[in-house]
């Protein structure tokens, strides 16, 4: 079907006392990734590269900080944090829990794209 629809409401998630995808976009046929991550309080996500796709975010409950390659950004709600492709960060969740909403452009799913040799 195509028609818009209400996917989630944020508000009446569990927001900050679970670990991991509260919810994420299920239609098969789509061009965009998107999910709600929820971390406990103290909570991380180890130091990871992101994938080769830009990412945003949206801080919707809780609190938490960002560690980049360069700092930290610390997060609170209603904050909206750019991720380029192949940025490096780690998420640690503040006293409250951390829960916020990604969205990106879908990943290629139908195979390994080879990566330039570097000399």
């Amino acid at each position: 079907m195509n028609e818009p629809q209400r996917m989630a409401n944020t508000s009446k998630l569990p927001a900050g006392a679970s670990n991991g995808a509260l919810w994420k976009l299920e239609p098969a046929d789509r061009d965009l990734d998107a999910n709600v991550i929820s971390l406990a309080p103290g909570e991380q996500i180890g130091e990871h590269l992101g994938p080769a796709l830009d990412v945003l975010l949206h801080v919707f409950a809780g609190s938490g900080m960002l560690h980049t390659a360069s700092g930290q950004i610390e997060l609170e709600v209603g904050d909206i944090i750019y991720l380029p492709a192949h940025s490096q960060r780690r998420f640690t969740a503040g006293e409250h829990g951390l829960a916020y909403f990604s969205v990106h452009q879908r990943k290629n799913t139908t195979g390994l794209m080879p990566v330039p040799r570097r000399s």
